[in-house]
């Protein structure tokens, strides 16, 4: 089925419940009046306009879009797996399974995401932003992307990709401009580089992983001046910094430098931790991947790291729930696999989050984290995101998984009932 146009008649949505996402309450029925890209009207007009095409969708319930606030559509495909190795691939191969991703991510509910730093050659282009612009187009099928361009890494961090395939000095090395960069005058150039070419968040590695062979995870990996000086050429130009950080030591450090939101934070204090949720940086826990993340076929010293890391990262996501840090839903796919972002929301939910809290993190809390107010709740005058799902996800946020309808900017994605 081609996507709905959203040049065409209005839309009047039917279905047996709506959310209101900010009430954490179900609406019963559920009707939404879309005219163009927005959302004219929740609740039964009294008036159609005329030509209004009907859609009833029967026994189900409609959501805002669902957001996911870490993927990289580069890597992996619909089981987190490629049949090629890194050599094997380049920027035009990477883009194109990309598309793929990024199609399959919209069907699964998903509307919005971040894009969470490249790190791969490229000669310095940003291969998300070009994504962004073929989505926004409308020549490929995607969810609106947030791109941050290229990763920024020092050497051997734990995006320098050299490191995590263990190559020999001199392979397939990195420019500052694809991300590689140390010492302050160099971060600040890897970071202008992004924010030129379109990047709208910026991405740091702040710490040390548990897939990374160059020392501990969670060890802090660029001084506190680094990353005092990555903040400062983000946030004056308008954009917000991300930083992959897993140990408490680097957490404290890129809170202290301004950073606004934390991945992972998988081995944060309960000082830290409040800190967080005093300041309200927010926190993306990808909780899930620590108990479906394979290992298997790791180094052993890694297996190792991930057998002692993720049972403490789950307490520490639970820790970051009781105490109020803001948590904004993110996957990692494909460390997740793409278009999975149901087992995020159960995993939260398993770890003492109400299933109105998780839902909250993949919408209201998710837009508030990329400033963007026009999306994230079902309500007159915001952009027509809109899914639905069977059954009631304040009763089982599992019901996710089972997305029947997909639109997006008053576009029809997806629609199961006709077959789609």
């Amino acid at each position: 089925m081609a996507p709905a146009r959203a040049d065409g008649p209005p839309t009047l949505l039917r279905a047996a419940r709506l959310l209101d996402v900010d009430k954490g309450e179900l609406v019963r029925p559920g009707a939404l009046l879309v005219t163009g890209e927005h959302i004219a009207e929740v609740g039964e007009p009294e008036r159609l306009p005329e030509g209004t095409v009907i859609r009833d969708l029967g026994d189900v319930t409609l959501l805002p879009g669902l957001m996911d606030m870490e993927v990289n559509l580069f890597l992996g495909g619909p089981d987190h797996r490629s049949p090629l190795i890194p050599v094997q691939e380049d920027p035009a191969l990477r883009t194109l399974r990309a598309v793929t991703n990024a199609r399959r991510t919209l069907h699964r509910g998903y509307t919005t995401v971040r894009n969470l730093g490249l790190f791969v050659q490229t000669g310095g282009v940003l291969l998300d932003v070009a994504l962004k612009k073929a989505i926004d187009l409308g020549w490929v099928d995607g969810p609106r992307i947030v791109p941050a361009g290229h990763a920024i890494a020092p050497t051997g961090g734990h995006l320098d990709p050299t490191m995590f395939q263990a190559f020999a000095p001199g392979v397939l090395p990195l420019t500052v401009e694809e991300g590689i960069a140390n010492g302050v005058a160099e971060v600040r150039k890897a970071v202008r580089h992004q924010i030129k070419y379109g990047a709208q968040v910026i991405k740091v590695c702040a710490s040390n992983g548990v897939m990374s062979h160059t020392g501990p995870a969670g060890a802090q990996q660029y001084s506190d001046e680094e990353l005092r000086a990555i903040t400062d050429e983000a946030h004056r130009a308008g954009l917000k910094v991300a930083a992959h950080c897993m140990g408490d030591t680097a957490m404290r450090a890129a809170i202290e430098a301004g950073i606004d939101c934390i991945e992972h934070g998988f081995l944060a204090s309960d000082a830290t931790l409040g800190l967080m949720a005093e300041r309200g940086t927010f926190l993306v826990a990808t909780t899930s991947l620590t108990e479906s993340m394979p290992t298997a076929h790791a180094d052993p010293v890694l297996q190792a790291k991930a057998a002692d890391v993720f049972p403490r990262a789950r307490e520490s996501t639970s820790r970051a729930i009781a105490r109020g840090v803001r948590i904004a839903l993110g996957t990692d796919a494909p460390a997740v696999p793409h278009g999975r972002g149901h087992l995020e929301l159960a995993a939260l939910v398993r770890r003492g989050m109400h299933p109105a809290d998780a839902l909250r993190a993949a919408t209201t809390v998710a837009a508030d984290l990329i400033d963007a107010q026009d999306r994230g709740r079902l309500a007159a005058g915001l952009l027509a995101d809109v899914i639905a799902v069977p059954g009631d996800p304040l009763a089982d946020v599992g019901v996710t998984e089972k997305v029947t309808f997909v639109m997006k900017g008053g576009r029809v994605y997806r629609d199961d009932a006709e077959g789609a």
